[in-house]
């Protein structure tokens, strides 16, 4: 295994606080309920139209959702670095994994140009990578932010592995036929990994913990 597929929130970044406050701006400026941090937890995985239409009340038969979305994405851009932060151990991680001679690539289901400017700012010396939603490409659990990934770094799939937080990165993982490796600290409970179809021997507490796990996945298929 030399390459690695990274989610990006709730994976390698605590973006929790800065959707919530996005998600809630657009709520409040059209007199819609504001949300709590953990509503917001549990809307998350799925892309920016996707959680708005969790936010909003009656979903996008709600007249206003378009109009919600597009103030959430706004909002957001212009505020996606005020609270986020790369989660505890994530920076000496990505160090070790490239001094190690791994190539690494970011798929989110969040929008192309708040991945990329996210990933240049926190992980520019890193991943090589970065892909988002965009119109011209399936948001995941599709597999083909993955396929574009692994051929922008020129890298075979028999030697890549997934890493991400949700059930939604277990499919993606599954529906690219990949090994995925589920971190507990992100969005989802070990519990609900588990319940998503979780291998619990590809599951990990902290980010010190995927180097060994690479390391008897390459010994695994060797």
């Amino acid at each position: 295994m030399d390459t690695i597929i990274f989610d990006l929130d709730g994976t390698l970044l605590n973006t929790l606080e800065d959707l919530t406050d996005s998600v809630n701006h657009a709520m409040e400026a059209f007199g819609f309920p504001v949300h709590t941090i953990e509503e917001i937890r549990s809307f998350v995985g799925n892309g920016a139209p996707k959680l708005i239409e969790r936010s909003i009340p009656q979903g996008k038969e709600n007249p206003s959702y378009d109009a919600v979305l597009a103030s959430f994405k706004e909002y957001y851009a212009a505020h996606c670095e005020d609270k986020t932060n790369p989660y505890e151990g994530i920076m000496e991680l990505l160090a070790q994994l490239k001094n190690g001679g791994y190539r690494m690539a970011v798929v989110s289901n969040k929008f192309d140009g708040a991945v990329k400017r996210l990933c240049e700012k926190y992980f520019g010396n890193y991943i090589e990578v970065a892909i988002g939603e965009s119109a011209d490409v399936k948001r995941k659990p599709a597999p083909d932010t993955v396929y574009r990934a692994l051929r922008e770094l020129s890298c075979d799939a028999s030697r890549a592995v997934y890493v991400g937080d949700s059930e939604v990165d277990i499919q993606t993982a599954k529906n690219a036929s990949l090994p995925c490796i589920s971190v507990t600290w992100g969005f989802r409970t070990e519990e609900q990994l588990k319940a998503a179809g979780a291998d619990v021997k590809r599951m990990i507490r902290n980010p010190q913990a995927l180097v060994p796990l690479l390391l008897q996945l390459h010994q695994a298929e060797g």
